[in-house]
């Protein structure tokens, strides 16, 4: 599925389980080089889970926006490379002891996963695509 498909069907994404929407997240992201993220005026949304604080991902700009509704309504929608992800993110969301939410959609909170592991698997699916 390409990015540009994630985001024209997002009845066939509801679909989706978690460790299915983590799997799609990884490809597109690995295949865009890029991460979305929503922000507002004061930075990087946040979510809080019982045990964790975590920064909710998405694999395209589309499925990011459609998440904003409600109370996110203002925020925008930001790409990020992955490059910057592995050197900036990363770290710093581990420093902080952050974890990472994986694609939330409506009716679906997402997979939490921690940042390194996250970045492993990205590496490890970049290297598949180019090798």
């Amino acid at each position: 599925m390409s990015t540009q498909s994630s985001g024209t069907d997002l009845d066939a994404i509801q679909k989706l389980n978690d460790e299915q929407l983590y799997a799609l997240f990884v490809n597109e992201s690995a295949t865009s080089g890029e991460i979305w993220i929503l922000t507002d005026e004061h930075g990087c949304v946040m979510l809080n889970t019982d045990d964790e604080d975590c920064v909710p991902v998405w694999p395209s700009k589309v499925l990011a926006e459609a998440w904003a509704t409600d109370e996110w309504e203002g925020c925008k929608a930001e790409a990020i490379s992955l490059a910057k992800w592995y050197s900036h993110w990363t770290p710093g969301l581990e420093d902080d002891e952050f974890a990472v939410v994986i694609c939330p959609i409506e009716g679906k909170d997402g997979l939490v996963v921690a940042p390194y592991e996250l970045d492993k698997a990205l590496k490890k699916r970049v290297e598949k695509l180019t090798s």
